[in-house]
């Protein structure tokens, strides 16, 4: 095919030198291999043909690699410098082979692993949402923002985590601009991952140096999600109180708790980067230190939740300390489904009552008992 061009021009390539000539180059010449990045210029083009000067031979773009890096070479004049990927030190008809798009997509992730390794802020806008995120785009590729990467500023504020309402949330930031970084390369499954965590402007940042670990503070609720609840310690800057820091005793649905506009009092308990995480429940006496339990002891629970581990119960006696009776107590799913019901009270008898570690351990005694069982004087909060 090359041979046909050479024909109808008054011009001919040189052709890759053999392999032994290769070992023989200058020493400022590094020995060209399968996979090297290396910069030519722009030789000769001749329809779906491109030669590329080397320098130490002559290179060609020709076939599927054309047709690949077409949207480049078309764009490219004689005489301009380009940058390839080597495929073939000598093809079929002698040349150096070489590949356009392959060097730009090498390129790519080796700048994209020097911004990761960096974590160099970018400015990028959303260009479309779906329910798992939002899609960005960095010098011609696609890359993802998952949702659990968004700053809280944009996180979607749903409660009880409706996923409709939380993707129309999303919707609505497509076109925004976000200051994101990226966390996640793969070049081999094309995968690139944003995250915003991290890459908030330095006001806010400057806005954190004001406040310390262990500290307490006055805030309001200014959203409420499955997770637990976002409190605005000033204007422009939120700390998270997730569900395990809002009470004691186990919380099913944040919501039940708190709405938007509630002031609450709040204990900082970590601050990395931009994010702060508060706790509610840091504040409140810890019923695990008050409570005097003992193995043996019965007990009155309400049951909060059934799940595949068994039966969860509130001791509302006890400070609201919440214990797991095993569904070996029930012997199957089925039967421990068709034993007790979610806000109905049940006695157990405590199995394993460990303070220091928060662990409590319950027996069911039997659905037939529904009286309220007085608790010892002493063993009440």
């Amino acid at each position: 095919m090359v041979d046909e061009l050479e024909t109808k021009e008054d011009w001919t390539p040189v052709k890759a030198p053999a392999q032994e000539v290769f070992l023989h180059l200058p020493s400022q010449w590094k020995i060209p291999r399968v996979g090297d990045i290396i910069e030519g210029t722009v030789l000769k083009k001749l329809g779906s043909v491109v030669f590329i000067d080397l320098g130490f031979a002559t290179g060609i773009i020709y076939g599927k690699e054309y047709q690949e890096g077409r949207d480049i070479l078309k764009l490219k004049e004689e005489g301009e410098a380009l940058v390839t990927k080597i495929v073939e030190l000598e093809n079929e008809e002698g040349y150096i082979e070489l590949s356009v798009r392959e060097a730009g997509r090498e390129k790519f992730w080796k700048e994209a692993a020097t911004l990761l390794a960096e974590k160099t802020p970018l400015n990028l806008k959303a260009l479309e949402a779906n329910r798992g995120g939002l899609v960005f785009e960095w010098n011609g590729t696609k890359g993802f923002l998952p949702l659990s990467q968004l700053s809280q500023a944009h996180y979607p504020r749903v409660e009880g985590g409706d996923k409709a309402r939380i993707f129309e949330e999303l919707q609505k930031l497509v076109g925004t601009e976000f200051a994101v970084h990226i966390i996640t390369i793969d070049p081999k499954e094309e995968k690139l991952i944003f995250s915003e965590k991290g890459s908030e402007p330095n006001e806010i940042k400057e806005k954190l140096v004001k406040y310390a670990l262990d500290s307490e503070y006055e805030g309001e609720i200014s959203g409420v999600v499955e997770f637990g609840v976002f409190v605005k310690l000033e204007e422009g800057l939120e700390g998270l109180v997730h569900i395990s820091e809002l009470d004691w005793s186990l919380v099913e649905n944040p919501s039940d708790l708190y709405k938007v506009g509630d002031k609450v009092r709040v204990k900082i308990i970590t601050i990395e980067g931009d994010k702060i995480s508060l706790s509610i429940k840091a504040l409140k006496p810890d019923p695990w230190k008050e409570v005097k339990l003992e193995k043996g002891d019965i007990v009155q629970g309400i049951v909060t939740k059934l799940n595949k581990y068994g039966v969860f119960v509130k001791l509302a006696d006890y400070g609201g300390l919440s214990g797991l009776s095993h569904i070996s107590e029930f012997g199957t799913l089925q039967k421990m489904k068709d034993t007790v019901e979610v806000n109905k009270q049940y006695p157990f008898q405590v199995v394993v009552f460990q303070p220091d570690q928060h662990k409590l351990s319950l027996a069911f005694l039997g659905k037939e008992q529904t009286e309220v069982l007085e608790a010892p004087e002493d063993k009440k909060e």
